[in-house]
Parts: C-alpha cells; structure tokens; sequence
C-alpha cells in the first residue's frame, strides 16, 4: 500500500513539472512544444535568446535547450544559469553537440538534433526522474555529462 501512494507522489510530481524550451527555429520549437503537451507536460514557455529564457527561468523545472540561438552560441552559457541560479534541470538538444562535449556546469546531458518524438520523450522523463532522485535509463541517444 505505501509502496502505492510513493509511486502515486512520484508520478504526480513528475507531471507537475514545467518545460522550457530553448530553440530559435520556430518550427523545431513548435515540435517540441507539442510532444511535450502530448506528454501531458506543461510547457513554461519558449525561448530564442538568453533574455527570454532567464525570463521565463522562475517558472521552469526542465529545459531542453539548443546551443545556437537567435543572440549566438548562448545556450551553453544559458544552459548553466538555468541550472545553477534558477535549479532547472537542463538537457541540451542541438545539431553540434560537439561544442558541449565536456559538458556544462548543472546540466545532465546532449541529444543530437534532428530529435524524433519518442527521443525526446525519453530523454524528459530522464530528466524529471533524475531532478526527482530516481533511478532511470539514459536514453541512447543521450550523452550524459559525468
């Protein structure tokens, strides 16, 4: 019975949890934004540039964010203010993950853009069990920072 009501919090507090998305192409943004809803997810917001994401970062939990952006290669530099002045869980989804190959202060991993549905499911319930404590399975198409 106890066994049954933690999985009951757990579930809850995972689908609780508010997704931000970091990408300058709109129609990549737009995807995203609605595997994200079809999760049953709430999505806080979306983002071009470093000045809306910190904007949009209190209201965040998970952000799945792109290095290149509207303003340049911010979303690294992004990427680690949302982790570690807001406590967003970050993962990075971009066409060169080369750049974070050594990985960014406060962010968990990189999935290679293009990003079918099912991989970025995969990859936000990574996340969300990870800010959660959880034991999950690294998606393998993620690259997980050490």
């Amino acid at each position: 019975m106890a066994t049954n009501i933690v999985r009951s919090w757990l579930q809850d507090s995972i689908m609780n949890q508010r997704v931000l998305i970091v990408e300058d192409e709109f129609l990549i943004a737009l995807d995203l934004e609605a595997t994200v809803q079809n999760m049953g997810l709430e999505v806080a917001g979306l983002a071009s540039n470093m000045p809306q994401a910190l904007d949009l970062a209190p209201i965040a939990d998970v952000a799945l964010v792109d290095v290149n952006l509207s303003d340049g290669a911010t979303g690294p530099e992004i990427g680690r203010k949302l982790a570690e002045t807001y406590g967003v869980t970050v993962v990075f989804m971009t066409g060169n993950p080369e750049v974070i190959v050594d990985g960014v202060e406060g962010a968990i991993g990189v999935v290679s853009k293009p990003v079918m549905p099912s991989v970025v499911e995969q990859s936000l319930r990574y996340a969300m069990a990870r800010r959660n404590g959880e034991l999950a399975t690294v998606p393998k198409q993620m690259t997980v920072f050490a």
